[in-house]
């Protein structure tokens, strides 16, 4: 027997969709959507009726129409309904999970695009890179301290090939608390003179070093006072080299030394006491080679014991301003300061510092700090000298002293035709052939 309303057997039932004679409830993926016709002119509130259908038949109300997913049974309700009731656009049901009736869930995961990925990375990379780089730069020009005029210096030699750089150690205290001076065995003395002078020569034949005895005895010639801008004639005074320093600063010091040798110089650099001992610390010491027998000095405070130990900025300084330990030759120690920038620049270029930022920040900025360059100086030209210093002194150039001929009143000659050959050579970027002391 049929218990259902005799207007729902037969073809009625597709009005609920396809059903299954089943027991079983069908999946999420075929449950039915009930159409909610809107009632439209001619058509009664619960489906479609002309206008003179009653709302029931043999007394049973008239039943919505159901659609499936695919739109059977009832046709398509305008696209307010898809056709589903929970899942994804193409069908999936919204409960059952991969391999379920109706399930399938959202599929495979589909591959990483590595090109994709590494080209995006790599930009990242290399862009991170030119904002490091750049903001390093303008940090480190910043830091130059551009006080050296030369543009004061009058009567310059003519212009050689290559670049010509005036190193100078200065023992300038400024800066410098007693106690500081205590421990770098400095003294108290008023002003600065140099320590240590040098020309570094960097061409397209070799790089050369050229360490200038600060005893040397050179002729001071008509200069330009670097403050009062007045004249002053030269006397044919002859005076060790440091005293032209310590009478009117770098640009008498370039001045006398372009002078007496006829070589031009491009660029001036010096550094004092504390900002030597300072780059020492900054890179963790330098590992020097003392000799035989060891070095003991009251003087600049030295007393090392022989073999290979690591100074540190205190230590180094003490052993670059040796003298009286090396029977008061500073012929010698032009060496030794030659012997510890080859160790330093070797220190300073290892990847241990160049590739730590927490090492190499810190030792540009007590380097940068410390130097007094000239106006033109710029941090290529820098970075130039450097580097030239390294290949010297780890023996891709020619390293030596001025020639000196002899001394007289404590002074040392230079030997003038070997000095006229060296700087023709340096002049002309053309190999050295001379040898120094």
């Amino acid at each position: 027997m049929n218990d259902w309303p005799e207007g729902r057997s037969g073809d009625n039932r597709d009005q609920y969709g396809r059903g299954s004679a089943s027991a079983q409830p069908e999946s999420a993926r075929v449950m039915r959507q009930v159409r909610r016709d809107q009632g439209a002119p001619g058509q009664g509130a619960y489906g479609r009726q002309g206008p003179s259908a009653p709302p029931y038949g043999n007394g049973v109300p008239q039943q919505p129409s159901y659609v499936d997913g695919q739109g059977h049974g009832g046709g398509y309700d305008s696209g307010y309904n898809t056709g589903q009731v929970y899942g994804d656009p193409g069908g999936g049901g919204g409960y059952g999970g991969p391999g379920e009736p109706g399930g399938g869930g959202r599929g495979p995961r589909p591959a990483p695009n590595w090109r994709k990925r590494i080209k995006w990375t790599a930009i990242v990379v290399i862009t991170g890179l030119i904002v490091t780089t750049v903001s390093t730069y303008f940090w480190a020009d910043s830091k130059l301290n551009r006080e050296v005029d030369l543009s004061k210096v009058i009567d310059r030699p003519e212009q050689g090939d290559g670049t010509n750089y005036l190193i100078v150690g200065s023992d300038s205290r400024a800066g410098l608390s007693s106690e500081q001076k205590k421990q770098l065995h400095t003294g108290s003395a008023a002003g600065k003179r140099t320590d240590s002078m040098m020309i570094l020569h960097t061409g397209s034949n070799g790089d050369t070093l050229i360490s200038l005895p600060r005893d040397s005895d050179v002729e001071i010639p008509t200069f330009v006072g670097s403050e009062s801008g007045k004249t002053y004639k030269g006397t044919g005074r002859h005076v060790k080299l440091n005293a032209a320093y310590a009478e009117d600063g770098p640009e008498l010091l370039v001045r006398t030394v372009e002078f007496n040798t006829g070589l031009k110089i491009d660029h001036y650099v010096e550094i004092g006491f504390a900002g030597f001992a300072n780059i020492v610390d900054a890179v963790g010491g330098v590992e020097i080679d003392i000799p035989k027998g060891g070095m003991k000095d009251t003087k600049s405070g030295a007393d090392f014991t022989a073999g290979k130990q690591t100074l540190n900025g205190d230590q180094a300084l003490a052993f670059v301003r040796t003298r009286y330990a090396l029977a008061g030759s500073d012929l010698d120690r032009t060496k030794n300061q030659q012997k510890f920038l080859n160790a330093l620049a070797n220190q300073v270029a290892t990847p241990s510092t160049i590739l730590n930022p927490f090492k190499l920040y810190p030792t540009m900025g007590a380097g940068l700090d410390s130097l007094i360059v000239d106006k033109d100086m710029g941090l290529y030209d820098l970075a130039k000298m450097f580097w030239a210093m390294k290949g010297v002194n780890g023996g891709d150039g020619t390293s030596m002293n001025m020639p000196i001929a002899g001394s007289t009143g404590g002074n040392l000659l230079w030997d003038k035709a070997k000095v006229k050959t060296l700087v023709d050579e340096l002049k002309n970027d053309e190999k050295v052939t001379v040898s120094g002391n």
